[in-house]
């Protein structure tokens, strides 16, 4: 290896794909975020929830700087995030694909008091108000402030190796 005049070494540029199948062991849940912008429901899967602090209640979530719904998470003032169960698999892959009006065909929803929909039957959702965008290489870090929250009890959904899974419970 190479190193800079800093000290620090050179690496060789890494093997992208390498390096996706390296992160995709880590085993994540799923969730479908939504939006209101301009009069249009907007709704895509999610695999980066991640919760931020307590005392503010903050979460965060990524988003591609490429996305066709970049405008609508980024500028709609916040969005709500749907846990989903293990029994909503399909809509897992119905919210990553597709035109965004087909992405709520068939699904049932509550609309939030922000206008914003939460998916019916997911295990626990948060509806938030856009609190702060940072840039983070070729996505967005978008955190939200969450104003209100609901869960019940259920198996959540989880993607680990870029597939769909399960959790499961191992005893103490």
């Amino acid at each position: 290896m190479n190193s800079t005049s800093n000290g620090h070494s050179l690496r060789p540029a890494p093997d992208l794909q390498q390096y996706r199948q390296a992160l995709s062991c880590f085993g994540t849940g799923v969730t479908v975020v939504t939006a209101h912008h301009d009069g249009q429901d907007w709704g895509m899967t999610c695999n980066s929830f991640s919760s931020v602090s307590l005392d503010p209640q903050l979460v965060l979530w990524s988003i591609r700087k490429q996305a066709s719904s970049l405008i609508a998470f980024t500028q709609s003032g916040g969005f709500t995030v749907s846990v989903l169960a293990q029994s909503q698999a399909p809509l897992a892959w119905q919210f990553a694909s597709g035109s965004m009006p087909q992405r709520f065909d068939g699904v049932p929803v509550h609309r939030q008091t922000s206008q914003r929909l939460r998916l019916s039957d997911c295990i626990a959702w948060f509806d938030c108000d856009l609190h702060q965008v940072i840039e983070a290489g070729d996505h967005l870090l978008v955190l939200g402030a969450v104003r209100d929250f609901g869960h019940r009890e259920g198996a959540s959904l989880a993607f680990c190796r870029s597939q769909l899974a399960s959790f499961e419970t191992l005893p103490t």
